[in-house]
């Protein structure tokens, strides 16, 4: 199976999918312990979620799951929030500290290489050619990362988590006024949000954030309750929920692509 499923789309929007795939080679799969063959910190059905909520945009999507490696971490090991909990780039446990491989089976450094190379590496030049390829038509790319999560882990956060996390690592990544959209769209919502919280923005966010250069991305991280009937297996799509936060979404993305014309011009020549 191919590591990454793109859809090209001609708008200036970017959707980034790096944790809905479920895929796991057999190889990798036998050595998962029965906590970790749940796959429960997959992003459930956020693909579905986002489904033609906006017209014209590209998708890049991660076909494997992120127990294989996880896309949206530095390919180099480096975490993203030192001194906070978090899962590194070949997850050792769930989101609920719980060890996911067999005793003895967790990979190693040549492992871990290996899979940088087969699966974190092709999703991320995927990644980075559709932001060429749309930068290069609209003067400017917009890159969405879309994510979701359990909305009480108490080891990496206290209490409930927002339904709407944005993150833009601290403004670093996006342009102001696409923020500001962004944080607006999720107020017009009323639901609880928040901006750069527990979750400002992982690797993918921070890595190809280069307003200056025409390159604006952002994060959202929902909170699985927002459109799970249960945060737990078989963690089912729930159709009501879905019918109300679709159009939210929707409104989000239109809002963020309108205010990214008025953000400024970018520098000419290429970002990096």
């Amino acid at each position: 199976m191919p590591a990454v499923d793109v859809t090209e789309g001609d708008s200036p929007l970017v959707l980034g999918m790096p944790h809905t795939g479920t895929h796991i080679p057999d190889e990798i799969a036998n050595t998962l312990n029965d906590e970790g063959q749940v796959l429960r910190d997959t992003d459930w059905h956020i693909d579905t979620l986002y489904a033609g909520l906006a017209p014209g945009a590209s998708v890049v999507r991660a076909t494997f799951h992120r127990y294989v490696i996880d896309a949206n971490r530095d390919p180099s090991g480096q975490t993203l929030y030192p001194g906070q909990t978090t899962t590194g780039l070949v997850p050792l446990t769930t989101f609920d500290n719980v060890p996911i491989w067999r005793e003895g089976a967790a990979p190693d450094a040549a492992e871990i290489a290996r899979r940088v190379a087969r699966y974190h590496a092709p999703y991320h030049v995927a990644l980075r050619a559709q932001l060429d390829r749309v930068r290069a038509r609209h003067g400017f790319a917009i890159l969405f990362d879309c994510h979701s999560i359990r909305s009480v882990i108490p080891w990496l956060f206290d209490g409930i988590l927002p339904d709407l996390n944005i993150g833009t690592d601290m403004g670093r990544t996006c342009a102001p006024a696409i923020e500001a959209a962004a944080r607006a769209a999720a107020k017009a919502t009323g639901r609880r949000h928040v901006v750069n919280g527990r979750f400002r923005g992982g690797w993918t966010t921070r890595h190809y954030g280069r307003p200056n250069k025409g390159l604006h991305a952002l994060q959202l991280e929902l909170a699985q309750a927002t459109h799970l009937r249960t945060e737990q297996p078989p963690f089912a799509l729930d159709p009501a929920k879905t019918a109300t936060l679709r159009p939210q979404l929707a409104h989000l993305l239109s809002q963020i692509q309108r205010a990214a014309p008025a953000a400024g011009s970018p520098s000419k020549g290429l970002w990096t």
